[in-house]
């Protein structure tokens, strides 16, 4: 995992999740986030890092959306929301977003076992603070 910062769109992965984000329909983006925190949230097994970083960007994503939601302001997030854009996304999303960033955090997960292994997890952990917060209002 190509990671240069905490946040959730400072890393290779959700860098390019971005990207193909941007290039997409609003109904592709749509099923684009939806994927994202469903392969996540729904792995039983060993979470692979990929997997966790895209999840972790369509949280995000999903977490802007909502009122008071906190801004996007990384340069590699998707330039569709840092430009204003808006997304009438599907209510159940909140909640699988949710499900998502605890399953990110578990411990069978390699996002969280990399982090772990560099001595910051609880600075990234802390980022997903007011993400995992707005879904939860």
């Amino acid at each position: 995992m190509g990671t240069w910062d905490t946040g959730p769109f400072d890393n290779d992965t959700a860098a390019d999740w971005s990207g193909e984000f941007d290039d997409a329909s609003d109904g592709a983006r749509i099923e684009m986030i939806e994927e994202a925190l469903r392969g996540a949230a729904d792995e039983t097994d060993y979470l692979e890092a990929d997997v966790a970083c895209e999840a972790i960007a369509a949280a995000a994503v999903v977490a802007s959306l909502r009122p008071g939601g906190p801004p996007i302001e990384s340069g590699y997030a998707p330039d569709f929301l840092t430009g204003g854009g808006r997304l009438d996304l599907p209510p159940e999303l909140t909640a699988l977003a949710i499900r998502a960033l605890d399953r990110v955090t578990e411990e069978d997960s390699e996002w969280r076992d990399l982090w772990d292994e560099a001595g910051t997890l609880d600075d990234v952990v802390a980022e997903l603070a007011p993400i995992r917060a707005a879904l939860a209002s």
